[in-house]
């Protein structure tokens, strides 16, 4: 590593300046904004502007994104940039996030994005672009020092190689086209279509050789407005057909589970094959699976041999390329059209001769026999993808053999650099050399890795693994060991980089069960007891059982794990570790103020303590401090500079966006952080939040069904996804779905404890809320709509729940569910003790907010129905602060409706009604609403 003077700023070289390059910058400028790290940085490109590239460099308005506009942003912590950008920028923003806009709007973007990360970093990074071109590297004592075609030398302390694939693949021309003033060999070469556009002597008909989106492209460029009116379009490709077309409104990726794929091609393309079928049976369109399957080619990409990688290039490749790569609808009409009006014609062959035509042209004779007379062959097969026949200047030199050996070396295909993570590898297998790559580069190791989403997600690693080795965060000599802040660097650490004052094995079991948690996926608690078996003096996992016991109902002995903590983090433990268990006391052992305050405090001061954090914000496992619910919003909105665009950060920052209303933004969120981690269940239910919030019921549905299904099969609360599941089938009326589904996966003893009154009772007194008697005073709720199935009785889910959990709830949120349960069971004496218990409380929320609410229940099960109306409304401004989502709480709004149905006071009824449809489209709140038809809409 490349030492430098104290104060001088580490240099960082990046050649490229296309979207790889720009992005690349971009990160690298954030980051070290972040870290306040000085920071040089070189983008060595012969362009003018930056964020342009082969992609984006296009001038013309109809060449489009093959992905709508939403999956363009630079900053996967905000999806939204990209439109949020274009909307400031004042571009045409019809057809909202969702619609496909031209290319060079994204270029212009990523060169405001760069330019903007360079003014906010307030001098402390600067950024040079060298308008030349990079034909070298070698290695020095120091970093690296890269030749320029114009023969200067950059000196670098770490370069990246963003070049892409920067030459067009001809070699299938024969040579009498190559050679002819006619060929266009690459389209998007600066002016390589204007002769075309231009040309009104020679033959009208032009030969494309390609039948992919550049085929899309140039077709739309030489047949668009200012082109001869008798131009046609030849196109011919091995198989003949164009791309596929997207859909207008995109569905929801459909992420398989890859683990028992196999590992040989025969078995992966079967497998590949049968899940597109299946999802396309169940969803109605086989898109969300080829989508879904992009964030698993990686994976099954590396475990394929040699061979069965070169027999995927040579056969499935086309097939697979087929359906991911598309085309935008408005494209996709176009070219309808011009097919329809003989103006394009699409055919299957190869070009097998060529020779000029006396007035201009040429004539091409096709491996099926044709011969066509045309005034220009474009090629539209894209560039070469074998690196090793590129003839790049830049590429060859990491490639050759020097002393000491190459400096980069070639997957077995040619398709990429051999990388560790993106770090260059050399001759001999070590990644030694400061050089990095990401992008097309990467095609060997990834096979996926050209498209936005990828390369972004790539730049973003980048920048944090080269300032690592450029500009490592200080670090100083204590003791004679080298330490990082208090602490040695060799001290265990969670995966947020957190130290641990445990063995290195204690720590490995105790971040397996961490990062179970962080995905809500089953077995984390184990885990972390494992953990304090391994090191029985390991304070922290000590307090992490007792708060997952407390908040989260883990099967442990609360107060002792506490107690063990308390002793233990006294012999041994550092600071942060001390805050933890104390917080935890509080939390368990003083007033909810107590607990919030001191939990906040802790959070403050330790953000990337995800345990913390995780208890302070409401979601599935945990009620979090929602006295002021505004509170929770800040808490993680203010988190966002300690986790940047990490997916655990993301996926509650989703939750959060849903919980504060913003749908569209909480939906791009999640599909953000499941692109990252398809098993983050926290992602997973803010979707379907969004899903239910915006009355996307049968798409929910199918969606969620699918997730728990495969990336969600070890999902630690596969009760609650199927609650929410339930919740679209009960919307949708489909009470005998709901009957299959309660029996099959939220009754007991499959579920029971506080997944069974959180989950099972209270989808059973809602079942019965939706095939009440709205015209009757009986409690039985019969069914009132043929076809709709009344609900089992609550007992059985009652038996499997602890008698505390019932009568003596320590939270006002497993209180609330502890009234509906009992409400379910028309039980008013159990009733009355429970509100005898919450009115004895020291929570605030307990005695003002659930008291309430059982007195309201308690009119319920008396049928005083007008006074039970009134409690309910009464509370239910307030309820927010038990904690737990919209959707858990609407239960009792459900019984507010029920309450004012039966009370008479149907115009309350039915502007609750006419709220709800406003929000959301809801078939079983529509039909309610039809029963008030001669109420006036509110």
């Amino acid at each position: 590593m490349m030492m430098w003077p104290a104060g001088a700023r580490p240099t960082v070289a990046v050649v490229g300046g296309g979207a790889g390059g720009a992005l690349t910058a971009i990160h690298l400028l954030r980051t070290a904004s972040r870290r306040e790290t000085a920071l040089s940085l070189v983008l060595i490109d012969p362009a003018d502007r930056c964020g342009r590239g082969t992609a984006f460099g296009t001038s013309e308005d109809q060449h489009l994104l093959n992905v709508p506009a939403s999956g363009m942003s630079a900053l996967p912590e905000d999806p939204g940039h990209f439109v949020a950008w274009r909307e400031q920028a004042a571009f045409d923003t019809r057809g909202g996030p969702t619609a496909f806009v031209p290319r060079r709007q994204f270029g212009l973007y990523l060169e405001d994005l760069l330019a903007q990360a360079e003014r906010e970093s307030e001098g402390l990074a600067t950024v040079q672009h060298r308008r030349t071109r990079a034909v070298g590297v070698r290695r020095g004592p120091n970093g690296v020092a890269v030749t320029t075609s114009d023969g200067d030398e950059i000196l670098a302390d770490g370069l990246v190689v963003a070049s892409g694939l920067p030459e067009a693949g001809v070699a299938w021309a024969p040579e009498a086209l190559t050679a002819s003033p006619f060929f266009v060999p690459d389209p998007w070469a600066r002016g390589a279509l204007e002769a075309i556009q231009r040309d009104r002597l020679g033959p009208a008909d032009v030969l494309l050789v390609g039948t992919g989106l550049t085929a899309v492209d140039v077709t739309l460029s030489v047949t668009g407005d200012g082109n001869r009116a008798d131009r046609r379009i030849l196109a011919y490709s091995r198989r003949g057909r164009l791309p596929r077309v997207h859909l207008a409104e995109p569905k929801l990726a459909a992420i398989p589970d890859v683990a028992d794929w196999g590992t040989d091609l025969v078995t992966l393309e079967a497998e590949v094959r049968r899940y597109i079928a299946a999802v396309a049976e169940n969803s109605g369109d086989w898109r969300p699976a080829v989508d879904g399957l992009r964030f698993r080619v990686a994976t099954l990409w590396q475990r394929l041999s040699a061979e069965d990688r070169a027999a995927f290039l040579a056969g499935p490749a086309a097939d697979w390329n087929w359906l991911r790569h598309r085309m935008a609808p408005s494209s996709a009409v176009v070219l309808r059209e011009l097919r329809a009006a003989d103006r394009m014609r699409v055919h299957a062959g190869v070009v097998t001769g060529a020779e000029p035509l006396p007035t201009g042209g040429l004539r091409v004779q096709l491996s099926n026999g044709d011969t066509r007379d045309v005034g220009w062959v474009v090629n539209c097969t894209g560039p070469q993808t074998d690196l090793r026949l590129i003839g790049n200047p830049l590429l060859d030199d990491l490639v050759r053999s020097r002393t000491g050996g190459a400096l980069a070396s070639t997957s077995d295909e040619g398709l990429g650099l051999e990388t560790d993570h993106g770090r260059l590898l050399d001759e001999a297998g070590s990644a030694d050399a400061p050089i990095w790559t990401l992008g097309s580069l990467r095609r060997g190791e990834l096979w996926e890795s050209t498209a936005v989403p990828e390369i972004r997600a790539q730049a973003v690693n980048l920048a944090v693994a080269i300032l690592d080795e450029v500009a490592p965060l200080p670090r100083r000599l204590e003791d004679g060991r080298l330490v990082s802040g208090h602490h040695p660097i060799a001290r265990p650490r969670d995966p947020l980089g957190l130290p641990l004052s445990t063995t290195a094995e204690a720590a490995a079991t105790y971040n397996s069960g961490l990062e179970r948690i962080m995905r809500l996926q089953d077995g984390g608690e184990d885990l972390i007891r494992e953990a304090v078996l391994i090191d029985p003096g390991f304070a922290l996992a000590h307090a992490s059982l007792a708060m997952l016991g407390y908040e989260a109902g883990a099967d442990t002995d609360v107060q002792l794990s506490l107690a063990t903590a308390l002793e233990a983090v006294g012999r041994r433990g550092e600071s942060r570790e001390a805050s933890f268990v104390g917080t935890v006391a509080n939390r368990i052992n003083g007033s909810r103020q107590l607990g919030s305050k001191s939990l906040m405090a802790h959070i403050a001061n330790h953000p990337r303590d995800v345990l913390a954090v995780s208890a302070a914000v409401p979601t599935i496992a945990f009620s979090g401090v929602t006295d002021v619910q505004r509170e929770a919003w800040d808490l993680v909105d203010g988190l966002a500079p300690s986790y940047g665009d990490h997916w655990w950060y993301i996926s509650l920052l989703a939750f959060t966006r849903q919980d504060q209303g913003r749908f569209e933004e909480a939906g791009l969120l999640a599909e953000s952080a499941l692109s990252c981690e398809p098993s983050s269940g926290h992602a997973v239910h803010a979707q379907t939040h969004v899903m239910y919030e915006s009355g996307q019921h049968e798409e929910g549905r199918v969606w969620l069904d699918h997730w728990v299904a495969e990336s969600g099969r070890s999902a630690s609360h596969r009760a609650h996804f199927s609650w929410h599941a339930a919740l679209h089938e009960l919307a949708l009326g489909d009470t005998e779905a709901v009957r299959r589904r309660y029996y099959s996966q939220l009754a007991p003893p499959a579920v029971c404890g506080v997944r069974g009154l959180v989950d099972a009772a209270s989808l059973l007194w809602r079942w019965r809320m939706t095939v009440s008697d709205w015209d009757g005073a009986d409690l039985s709720l019969p069914p009132t709509f043929a076809g709709e199935t009344a609900p089992p009785p609550v007992e059985a889910v009652l038996e499997s729940v602890d008698e505390t959990l019932l009568l003596a709830p320590q939270t006002p949120f497993i209180a609330v569910h502890a009234a509906v349960a009992l409400a379910a069971r028309g039980d008013g004496p159990q009733l009355e003790q429970l509100r005898e218990h919450c009115a004895r409380a020291s929570d605030l929320t307990m005695r003002t907010v659930v008291v309430p609410v059982c007195d309201a229940f308690i009119a319920v099960t008396e049928q005083r129905w007008d006074a039970a109306a009134t409690l309910f409304s009464d509370v239910l401004p307030g309820l927010v602060r038990v904690g737990g989502s919209a959707a858990q709480r609407e239960v009792v709004e459900e019984t507010l409706l029920l309450a004012l149905v039966h009370a008479d006071r149907h115009q309350e009824a039915a502007a609750i009604l006419d709220g709800r449809l406003h929000r959301r489209p809801s078939p079983l709140d529509q039909r309610r609403r039809n029963a008030f038809a001669q109420v006036p809409a509110s």
